[in-house]
């Protein structure tokens, strides 16, 4: 990366917040990528049941946040320039609103935009078990570009605790967008 990036996170209402927290984390330690960060109330409800600190320390890992009904702001404009957008968690509301182009909030308005500026957006899954309908909803986003990244973790790795679980998860999803962090260990058998 040379280039300085502009990347959004955004955070939903599935378990799992402390996957998005730690993308954030990680590349609040890139000097080149600016983060754009929206948290929908769920996701600020499951983080404060998940995580210490509050929200207010997610927000402060950001560069710039957004409201979740500021529909309005330059996230929901394809004329703002992105590398992409990384929902984690990513709620099966949130998949359902984005396959149908249901924009009625910012999360779901900026993946519509990022789908339409043909720009990387990936939603990292949470949920299990996947009934026909959500197979379907995520085939059909994934017709459109959408990378579906069901957070699994890599146990081939062997690791030590769950902080390193989420390291692994975090630096794989950054991977997608071709940002390499050195917290990502890489299988060399």
């Amino acid at each position: 990366m040379t280039d300085p990036r502009d990347l959004v996170v955004a955070i939903t209402g599935a378990s799992g917040s402390v996957l998005g927290v730690r993308i954030l984390e990680l590349l609040a330690e890139l000097p080149d990528v600016t983060t754009h960060l929206v948290l929908t109330s769920g996701g600020k409800a499951t983080m404060a049941l998940e995580l210490p600190g509050g929200v207010e320390r997610v927000e402060e890992l950001a560069d710039h946040v957004y409201r979740a009904r500021d529909t309005g702001c330059r996230l929901a404009s394809g004329s703002f320039r992105t590398a992409g957008m990384i929902i984690a968690p990513c709620s099966i509301k949130t998949l359902s609103a984005v396959a149908n182009s249901f924009s009625s909030n910012l999360v779901t308005r900026a993946a519509d935009v990022t789908l339409k500026e043909r720009r990387p957006l990936l939603l990292a899954l949470r949920e299990t078990p996947l009934h026909a309908g959500h197979l379907r909803m995520a085939a059909d986003l994934s017709a459109l570009g959408a990378i579906i990244y069901p957070p699994v973790p890599a146990f081939y790795l062997k690791p030590e605790s769950v902080e390193q679980l989420v390291d692994d998860l975090a630096a794989r999803i950054l991977d997608q967008f071709d940002i390499d962090v050195t917290h990502m260990r890489r299988w060399d058998g």
